[in-house]
């Protein structure tokens, strides 16, 4: 083994794996996308077998990248889309539906009634640091229970599986002999106590999930598993040794390791991060407080969350469902071609609304057309969008952590969209700090994997190879910022409850 870490950042949209070296200098990459399946209005799927077949391709060709063999590794660290859900056969691997996304709301009504059960949303709340929500995987594994035919009756057996994605993957890459996921990603089921570190029995018993389908928990630095032949390119015994959801990964990959340092992940959604340390805060109102991570031993630590379901996904859906772009790369050019964005506003809640309004039939809305509105326009209104909702949650995680905004470490393909990055700070009011290597969401799952295999020996050690690539000041007065801000609010507003 050369000491190299492998890096697997199976995100909503695609795979990317990048492969680091001991002085986490990225010497291979490879990215594939997978199909999006959609069979009604509001639910989203994946195929998990296309993922894992992705997955494996994109190894393979991130290490001929690094000119590398699988046995040259000395870990392997994974990060995932949260909350999707796969359920599988334990005898055969296969899965027995296909994986409910993330941003799927079928599940909105069954939340409904939950929330109308006296007590339940403050206690679910108080457990697991969440609001009731189709975004958690707790009501999608329901729906799964009662949907899918007899798979209720072969789950109380234990004939079958529950994961998130990161359980999936470790499950198909040590050959089926772990079904476990981390902290993070468990924090993220609404089914687990994030003070007690268990799954929750009152929880499981609401919903009437069998406990015994679930995954094993372990801190997110540990060694997961080992991989299996069969499985991983003929090679054995590569430990699967980091492993965190996508926007704890990225938090500690940007070096985010103290209380009050921040962090927004610019993907398919956007995520913001506050750590707050080994303090969970359980204060009432519209974050999350979710597990950011456990590093062996250590005590657990916290963050305050901000999750936005659709950002970068609206510029794909301008490409793919609109045609109005080829690429995401054309957005940039297209919104500096206007000097504004001349009263259009995009509300991109094409999947319902995420922090801090919580509202899952809110839908998407465009306002403001003239007969002079041209695609230049729609661009421009889908990347301001992105930093109003950035702003919004800001907003929020002030009022609720009583910590004011200083800076602000972005990450994520968008950032580099300087027009984005500008807008954003602008928007903000404070600078805008973007890393050298901006796909800190492999990073820090390399870093964990790195120092659950010995690689690095301390977060002191990695916080010395945080690297500045671009710091954006704010320059637009606050005369112009609050005028921008408050037509985007009058846009949401009309946006919320219309699906109702």
């Amino acid at each position: 083994m050369t000491g190299h870490v492998l890096a697997i950042d199976q995100g909503t949209t695609g795979t990317t794996v990048l492969v680091f070296d001991r002085d986490a200098n990225m010497v291979g990459r490879a990215y594939a996308e997978f199909t999006q399946h959609f069979p009604q209005t509001g639910w989203v799927e994946h195929d998990a077998l296309e993922i894992w077949h992705v997955t494996l391709d994109v190894i393979g060709r991130a290490l001929r990248a690094a000119h590398l063999r699988a046995d040259d590794l000395a870990a392997i660290g994974i990060t995932n889309q949260r909350e999707t859900v796969v359920v599988w056969d334990r005898a055969t691997g296969e899965p027995l539906h296909r994986a409910i996304v993330w941003q799927d709301r079928r599940t909105a009504s069954y939340c409904e009634e939950l929330r109308g059960q006296s007590g339940v949303e403050a206690m679910i709340r108080d457990k697991t640091g969440l609001v009731i929500d189709p975004y958690f995987s707790g009501t999608k594994i329901r729906w799964l229970l009662d949907h899918v035919p007899g798979l209720r009756a072969r789950a109380d057996k234990g004939e079958v599986a529950f994961g998130t994605i990161d359980s999936w993957l470790i499950w198909k890459l040590t050959g089926g002999a772990a079904h476990v996921t981390d902290y993070s990603n468990a924090a993220r089921t609404q089914l687990y106590n994030i003070h007690e570190l268990r799954w929750d029995e009152d929880i499981l018993a609401l919903m009437d999930i069998p406990a015994c389908c679930l995954p094993k928990v372990n801190p997110s630095t540990c060694i997961h598993g080992l991989t299996d032949p069969d499985s991983f390119f003929g090679t054995h015994g590569i430990p699967v040794s980091g492993v965190a959801g996508d926007q704890q990964a990225a938090l500690f990959g940007q070096a985010c390791h103290g209380p009050g340092l921040a962090k927004n992940t610019y993907g398919t959604g956007s995520f913001m991060l506050m750590n707050t340390g080994t303090a969970a805060r359980r204060g009432p109102g519209s974050l999350l407080t979710t597990i950011a991570w456990g590093i062996g031993d250590e005590p657990v630590e916290y963050a305050l969350e901000g999750a936005i379901f659709v950002t970068g996904a609206a510029v794909q859906w301008l490409r793919d469902g609109l045609g109005l772009i080829a690429s995401a790369a054309e957005t940039e050019e297209l919104a500096r071609s206007i000097r504004s964005n001349e009263g259009v506003y995009f509300v991109p809640a094409l999947t319902g609304l995420g922090a801090p309004h919580w509202d899952p039939y809110a839908r998407g809305l465009i306002c403001g057309l003239t007969r002079g509105t041209g695609r230049a326009h729609m661009v421009r209104a889908a990347l301001e969008a992105m930093a109003y909702q950035t702003l919004d949650v800001v907003r929020a995680m002030e009022r609720e952590a009583g910590i004011p905004l200083t800076e602000l470490r972005a990450d994520g393909g968008a950032t580099a969209n300087h027009f984005l990055m500008q807008f954003q700070a602008d928007m903000l009011g404070v600078p805008v700090e973007v890393p050298r290597i901006a796909e800190t969401t492999a990073l820090g799952a390399a870093y964990l994997a790195g120092l659950g295999a010995g690689v690095w020996s301390s977060r002191e050690e990695l916080d010395e190879k945080w690297k500045l690539a671009h710091r954006f000041e704010p320059g637009m007065t606050p005369v112009e910022r609050d005028r921008l801000y408050e037509r985007w609010g009058r846009a949401l507003e009309r946006a919320k409850g219309w699906d109702v």
